[in-house]
């Protein structure tokens, strides 16, 4: 019996090793895990309720088409009739609220339009894309396009 307990000796320490590095990651698991992960899946529970404080940035298309009616219709018009205001002009819920305390930046048009349509081949075929530095040689993208209403 002594020699069998000799020959399984490394069997012994094998198991104890994976019996400490278990223990070892429930303690740091214990300890990083906050409480009430998992409860809402693969998430904090306190994430949601954390997220449900946070002010609104976004104000909603709704709340652009109340002051820039003829924005809204050209845009309504034309290829860009599916991306909504704030996409472009950034998070605007402070200027819908109070228009006068938070007057929003005009995007630089050169970069924002390069954004969606300069060139990749990762994007649709059927999808408007150019070289922007061939296209226009460093031009505005606004100095030849309406934005609102671009041509497909």
């Amino acid at each position: 019996m002594r020699n069998h307990v000799r020959e399984a000796e490394h069997l012994i320490r094998l198991a104890l090793v994976f019996l400490a590095g278990g223990a070892a990651f429930l303690l740091i698991r214990q300890a990083v895990v906050p409480p009430g992960f998992g409860v809402h899946g693969h998430y904090r529970a306190a994430a949601l309720e954390e997220n449900r404080l946070r002010p609104a940035v976004y104000a909603g298309q709704a709340a652009c088409s109340d002051c820039h009616e003829e924005q809204v219709k050209q845009r309504a018009a034309g290829s860009h009739r599916g991306v909504a205001c704030e996409a472009c002009h950034g998070p605007l819920a402070r200027h819908a609220a109070d228009p006068s305390a938070a007057a929003p930046r005009p995007p630089d048009p050169v970069a924002l339009c390069r954004r969606c349509h300069e060139a990749d081949a990762a994007k649709p075929k059927n999808f408007p894309q150019v070289v922007a530095q061939d296209h226009s040689g460093g031009e505005a993208c606004n100095s030849c396009h309406q934005p609102h209403r671009p041509k497909v």
